[in-house]
């Protein structure tokens, strides 16, 4: 038997007591240092009362179709205007589905011809379907920007034919690739938001 018993009995009161103080102040809802809901939780999805998400606090939603959608959304939430009857985020998702399959996962077989490039843009399932949707809209585009290319189809995806000009030369061309004409013309975040307001679909 210890010879000062009551020295084990105040210890142990004293460390209940700071455990007990630890709990209260956490809070109701809280279980330990680990809690995902405490206050910086709360502060972080109430847009950060003080400064926002900025000062010290990642401003990348950490995937770029969420950070897409985010951005989309933010729009047409400060837009007065906005008629939520026609908003259709779920289209604007799909695109952006599209556009990962085209992006990552289509094969592009590069060909030079004597005027231009020929890429056979080709895929299976979700990314054949998506290159069947977005190669020939795109080429329409670009025939608005003064680009002379066409597409056809091929069993398995779309033939893009891009014939050279003193605009786009044919170095520019074979520099540029099946991505690199992809991406010409600036209209995609246009369509983004009118996808969104149920004014546009691939």
């Amino acid at each position: 038997m210890p010879k000062f018993p009551w020295k084990s009995a105040l210890a142990g009161a004293a460390v209940l007591a700071a455990t007990a103080y630890a709990f209260a102040q956490m809070g109701p809802g809280h279980h330990g240092p680990m809690a995902t809901h405490g206050p910086m939780h709360q502060q972080i999805m109430q847009g950060g009362n003080q400064g926002g998400m900025h000062g010290g606090m990642p401003t990348s939603p950490g995937q770029d179709a969420f950070g897409a959608i985010q951005e989309v959304v933010q729009i047409l939430e400060d837009d007065p205007a906005t008629d939520w009857s026609k908003v259709n985020i779920g289209a604007l998702r799909e695109h952006l589905i599209d556009m990962n399959e085209v992006t990552l996962r289509a094969n592009a077989s590069e060909r030079t011809l004597d005027n231009g490039i020929e890429i056979a843009v080709t895929g299976e399932g979700r990314t054949l379907a998506a290159i069947k949707r977005m190669v020939p809209a795109h080429v329409r585009e670009l025939g608005q920007h003064g680009w002379n290319a066409k597409t056809e189809e091929l069993p398995n995806g779309v033939k893009l034919t891009v014939v050279a000009s003193e605009a786009q030369p044919l170095a520019k061309l074979k520099a540029l690739g099946f991505l690199g004409v992809m991406v010409q013309g600036g209209h995609h975040q246009p369509h983004h938001l009118m996808m969104a307001r149920g004014q546009f679909v691939h």
